[in-house]
């Protein structure tokens, strides 16, 4: 099987006051999240952000690649999944997020798909799942405890643990089209 482009998007980044190109592809392997985010930081720093999150055909993430550049300062991260739970980045395990099945970006809407797509919820249904958390601009990791619940068809209400939580909308595929005070959806093909 050929790589199969699904659709793109861009949001309007409003926490960045920037924007985030994203392409959802069916794969071989499963599915692939491949974007580029660029914006100002809140110290007027412009940034830019390149991602992959590569998945099976249950969305269980594999492997998750980040680059991240602030004028000249270069981080990259580099994870992957080797067993179910064990995650490894540089050749060492990150016993912290041991476990987690879900990786969140905290620069992009796009990672919200993978649990959406995972938990496949019924409408009215909840479920709690812990998240290996890209914080952004650090790229550090540390778990993140979430809640996804199913309102409608369309329509979620995602919590944290750091006391955030917000009602989002998804298209058919499960990319974001509304995330009240983080992105919206300004373009799709």
């Amino acid at each position: 099987m050929a790589d199969d482009l699904k659709r793109t998007v861009v949001w309007k980044n409003l926490l960045l006051d920037g924007t985030d190109y994203c392409a959802l592809w069916h794969t071989d392997e499963g599915w692939l999240l491949k974007g580029a985010v660029i914006g100002v930081l809140k110290d007027q720093r412009p940034t830019l952000a390149n991602y992959e999150i590569h998945c099976d055909e249950k969305w269980l993430t594999h492997r998750v690649e980040i680059e991240r550049t602030i004028g000249n300062d270069v981080k990259n991260l580099s994870l992957t999944v080797e067993s179910r739970g064990v995650w490894r980045g540089s050749g060492q395990e990150f016993c912290e997020i041991q476990g987690c099945e879900d990786v969140d970006l905290a620069v992009t809407a796009a990672t919200n798909t993978l649990a959406i797509k995972r938990l496949n919820l019924q409408v009215g249904g909840s479920e709690s799942i812990v998240a290996a958390w890209v914080k952004f601009p650090e790229l550090t990791v540390e778990p993140l405890s979430q809640r996804y619940t199913r309102l409608t068809k369309n329509a979620y209400r995602y919590e944290s643990t750091t006391g955030f939580s917000a009602e989002i909308v998804v298209d058919d595929l499960g990319l974001v089209s509304a995330y009240p005070g983080g992105w919206e959806r300004i373009g799709t093909v």
